[in-house]
């Protein structure tokens, strides 16, 4: 592997997924294609999910109220992805929800517009994840909790990248078919970067069966909406990959919280 290439790929992944500034340098002679980029997305997401990581554990250091603290903690992840991914997760929820037909999915989840489902859908991530997260603060110490973030975050944009390798794009002039798609040898560095980083972050305070169980859940989770997307729609948009690290960050921590 060459390192300063990926490096460079790593880089361009944050300013991709996240808001957190990037040297212009990175971007020079830059195709804009994500081909190769998306087997850093797990190395990204961790990066990405460190400030949230670092209010979380600071807030619990300090004898914070867990579900105070965990709320902040997603205020802070929101604000860094500029909830690049919950927009995704609402608009897969408008338009599975409210599309009748395929054509009238995707033309629901094209519109900027948040429905009912969206509205829904967001609620439920966000209280889903805080009570895991509190829950898992009550049960660890608060460095021990503050790692489930960046592990969870490493590991749903490893799902992510599988989703996206797996399906075709259901559109071929989307924004997601433009960007290119991760060849098998992205999609399975991607994979294996986001289960070391998994297994490196929560080995202190999670038994081998407990994080079995936490990539079961994950994979299973990963597999079912994306049986779900083929279903529907077909293949994938920028909207259903973005859902996919949702709904998989979702399924970490609750593992997480039922296990610790």
């Amino acid at each position: 592997m060459n390192i300063q290439e990926y490096t460079g790929d790593t880089a361009r992944a944050v300013a991709f997924l996240s808001r957190i500034p990037v040297p212009p340098s990175f971007f020079e002679s830059y195709d804009g294609k994500l081909t190769r980029i998306s087997r850093t997305f797990p190395l990204a997401g961790l990066l990405i999910a460190l400030p949230a990581a670092i209010v979380f554990g600071i807030l619990l250091a300090f004898h914070a109220d867990p579900l105070m603290a965990a709320l902040l903690a997603l205020a802070v992840q929101t604000m860094t992805t500029g909830a690049l991914h919950e927009d995704g997760l609402s608009d897969m929820a408008d338009g599975l929800g409210g599309g009748k037909d395929r054509d009238r999915a995707l033309a629901i989840m094209k519109d900027s517009r948040i429905g009912t489902y969206g509205a829904v859908a967001l609620i439920l991530s966000f209280g889903l994840r805080a009570a895991a997260l509190a829950a898992i603060a009550r049960g660890l110490a608060p460095f021990a909790a503050a790692l489930v973030l960046p592990a969870s975050a490493a590991l749903s944009r490893g799902a992510m990248v599988w989703h996206w390798y797996i399906l075709p794009a259901a559109k071929p002039d989307g924004i997601a078919a433009s960007a290119g798609k991760p060849d098998y040898g992205a999609m399975q560095g991607a994979l294996t970067i986001a289960l070391a980083l998994s297994a490196f972050l929560l080995w202190p305070c999670l038994r081998l069966p407990a994080f079995i169980l936490y990539l079961l859940i994950t994979a299973a989770a990963a597999f079912l909406l994306t049986r779900r997307v083929r279903q529907r729609l077909s293949g994938h948009t920028g909207d259903t990959i973005g859902a996919t690290q949702q709904i998989c960050e979702i399924a970490a921590l609750c593992t997480l919280a039922m296990c610790v």
